[in-house]
């Protein structure tokens, strides 16, 4: 009895604390490869998205000689299923309504589902919509809303051209935005056709581009994403071609 009790007070032998530390380890690389698997998963969403949106526009713009949500005879070509599809005013840029006009942004993706480019069927009521909901515009995996239109809210603050754009909306991470686009331009966020964009989506002011939202190190066409450390409320727009 001596012996034994001697022998529980002892604590772990040197071969069970490593066992232990083994499979601690083990452990912490399974958690680690999960993330790992979530955040590729959730790169391959965004890639696939842009891409399938901006295919769909491409593909109405060939079809129709129009754009998406600028079309001025959507009302007599496209059968929209809740009823007469609206229209665009045919200048040749969707964009956001000001000054009351039609918010084109939002039609654009009742026009690309109707006219069975885009999966989903999105529904834009009446020439009073003014703000993305789930019933008339997509949301990326992370819940922000995307949008086309001819704006210049993408790449550094001082930007003042504007492009037809496609945004993923906010709520993506830095660190999943610096891979997308590694994985399909050229890494920067200031430069090439997938550039950081301070959309944000849903009706809400946009967040302050470079350094002060913490998405890129620079407010700049040299910046670079902030991976490590970066906010995980980011956006970036695909610029057509």
């Amino acid at each position: 009895m001596h012996r034994a009790r001697s022998r529980a007070c002892a604590g772990f032998t040197l071969v069970e604390v490593a066992i232990v530390l083994v499979i601690v380890g083990l452990l912490i690389e399974v958690v680690m490869q999960g993330q790992g698997l979530i955040q590729n998963a959730r790169v391959r969403d965004i890639i696939a998205q842009q891409a399938a949106a901006e295919q769909a526009v491409l593909a109405f713009q060939d079809r129709f000689r129009f754009l998406p949500g600028d079309y001025p005879a959507a009302s007599t070509d496209i059968a929209c299923s809740l009823g007469v599809c609206l229209n665009g005013n045919g200048n040749g840029r969707v964009e956001p309504g000001t000054g009351g006009a039609i918010h084109e942004e939002i039609l654009a993706w009742q026009h690309l589902s109707a006219a069975e480019f885009l999966r989903g069927n999105y529904q834009m009521l009446n020439s009073a919509v003014a703000a993305p909901a789930p019933d008339n515009t997509p949301s990326s995996v992370f819940g922000g809303y995307l949008e086309i239109a001819f704006d210049s809210t993408w790449g550094y603050s001082a930007n003042a051209a504007a492009r037809h754009n496609i945004k993923t909306g906010n709520y993506v991470p830095a660190a999943v935005l610096a891979e997308v686009d590694r994985k399909i331009d050229d890494g920067l966020p200031g430069a090439g056709h997938f550039q950081f964009s301070t959309y944000a989506g849903a009706g809400t002011a946009p967040a302050v581009g470079g350094t002060a939202d913490g998405c890129t190190d620079a407010d700049s066409p040299g910046a670079a994403w902030l991976e490590r450390g970066g906010s995980d409320n980011c956006g970036a727009a695909t610029l057509l071609r």
